[in-house]
């Protein structure tokens, strides 16, 4: 543990400096360049007309252009300059290529399957609607045949993950935002380090700027030694590139192609109450057992194969049991390099077309004007629509800007709990004891525009009454946020939380 604490600090101190030598070199340039201020300034300021240009005519979501337009207008120097490096999110020719090719691959092995979706229209045309959606945005059929296991508690989701990785007898895939040595990883490491030595192909993925100070640089390497295959997703080692925003947020645990988890439960102790950050840390996952395995399966490879500009034969990673189960699983994937806000609009989909209640777990609530209205409509039109957000802060500050979304929804009729005993990271909805999902995506512009996420949208299976179930009990250990509470923010926070809702995209 200390030599591991050692090389954390070690990467974060090179980092750092690394970081200050870019901002240096960048200062030097400015100056050196002063007797030629002039010229600058013009192509500063050209540059800073043609990001504005560009913002304003792009599809990206308003209040992402309204959040760079103002420091754009605002610094002309280096507004146009600093959007270039930072703010695009249109990928390169390559990344178009290379991600091309992988969408390619991804068609080819994940098919429409034509007689679920039948079933489910002549079931319900509502449903099929939502799950057409989710297809044609996110290349994802709808299953049956899956068996669905709802995990209230990170604890509990732990206990079940390390029974179903001793079974493992072929593969084990696994991709997390975060890892973290200590008594979760340490155990799950130990499963994977002696499956490895029998010849089960062993692999994790882990996102850089998630471990960035939980896990030393070599890791990967580390894991190679004990014959863990594994890739370090986007590596952080330019500040002045766009895609250090980009970031895996996504939880998969695939065993066998039978067995698959997601949700939000990362691989480090606070997710499993082993220590206490903030409280009690509450969250959330599902198991997948059946067909719906295979496009977690799929997501993991084609990403994987991405990473390491690898090939493999997805077809040898099939499931290979047959379950029988009720009701319907479509796990999808939200990339942030497709141009299309699925994760979002999966949400607002299932808002929209509540008959009676949606109920929301989230730990951030930092919305866009879309997903206001989304939720206050509903509200407005007599659904009960309630959401709970945690009471203890993991960030302050974006604690406070989760705050400042409050009035405008309990206004409107939206009932918001703070979970009291301490944080909540579980991301779920759930509404008319016939629609759930839950997955890796919150509701903030990070998760919603800017990382790729994946999630499970479930209609009609047990889960999802027992994710109701969760929320009601949940309720019970949680105390509502009246109007009056926001209505009496005095002035001067008012403004600053005014402010900062502007600049909310770009945090």
């Amino acid at each position: 543990m200390k030599k591991t604490l050692t090389s954390i600090l070690t990467r974060t101190l090179f980092i750092v400096l690394f970081v200050t030598l870019q901002a240096a070199t960048l200062v030097a340039m400015f100056l050196a360049f002063r007797k030629y201020f002039a010229y600058f300034y013009l192509f500063c300021i050209l540059l800073t007309v043609f990001a504005t240009l560009y913002i304003v005519s792009s599809n990206t979501n308003p209040a992402y252009k309204i959040a760079w337009i103002i420091p754009i207008m605002l610094f002309p120097i280096f507004g146009g300059p600093f959007y270039l490096m930072f703010g695009k999110v249109r990928p390169s020719r390559k990344e178009r290529k290379l991600t091309a090719e992988i969408e390619e691959r991804y068609h080819s092995v994940v098919n429409h399957r034509k007689d679920e979706f039948n079933s489910l229209r002549e079931e319900s045309k509502d449903a099929a609607i939502q799950a057409s959606y989710i297809e044609k945005a996110a290349s994802a059929p709808v299953y049956t045949n899956t068996e669905t296991t709802y995990f209230s508690l990170g604890e509990e989701m732990f206990e079940r993950m390390l029974q179903e990785l001793e079974k493992a007898e072929k593969f084990i895939f696994m991709e997390y935002f975060i890892l973290q040595e200590g008594k979760m990883w340490n155990a799950i490491l130990e499963v994977l380090e002696r499956k490895a030595a029998t010849g089960v192909d062993v692999r994790v993925m882990y996102d850089d700027m998630g471990c960035l100070f939980t896990l030393p640089a070599n890791y990967a390497q580390i894991l190679e030694e004990k014959g863990i295959h594994c890739c370090v997703f986007n590596r952080f080692t330019n500040i002045f590139s766009s895609r250090f925003n980009n970031r895996d947020h996504r939880k998969i645990c695939v065993i066998d192609g039978n067995i698959g988890f997601t949700g939000g439960i990362n691989l480090a102790d606070e997710y499993i109450n082993a220590i206490e950050k903030h409280g009690h840390w509450k969250d959330t996952a599902i198991m997948l057992r059946g067909d719906a395995v295979w496009s977690l399966t799929v997501m993991f490879l084609a990403l994987w194969d991405y990473v390491r500009h690898e090939q493999d034969e997805f077809d040898e990673y099939a499931p290979t049991i047959s379950v029988d189960a009720p009701g319907y699983v479509q796990p999808f994937n939200d990339s942030p390099l497709d141009n299309d806000a699925v994760g979002e609009n999966v949400y607002m989909n299932m808002i929209s077309r509540a008959k009676e209640y949606v109920y929301i777990t989230t730990p951030y609530l930092i919305i866009d004007n879309e997903m206001i209205t989304a939720l206050s409509t509903a509200a407005k039109s007599g659904i009960d629509v309630r959401i709970i957000t945690p009471h203890i802060a993991d960030k302050k500050f974006v604690h406070s800007l989760t705050r400042s979304h409050y009035e405008v929804l309990l206004t409107a009729g939206v009932r918001i709990y703070e979970y009291t005993p301490g944080f909540i990271h579980a991301k779920s909805f759930v509404a008319d004891d016939e629609y759930a999902i839950v997955g890796t995506i919150n509701l903030d512009f990070r998760s919603l525009y800017l990382h790729y996420e994946c999630a499970a949208w479930m209609y009609k299976t047990p889960a999802v009454v027992e994710i109701k179930q969760d929320f009601l009990t949940t309720l019970a250990r949680s105390q509502e946020v009246p109007v009056d509470d926001c209505q009496k923010v005095k002035g001067i926070r008012r403004l600053g939380l005014s402010i900062l809702r502007i600049f909310a995209p770009l945090m």
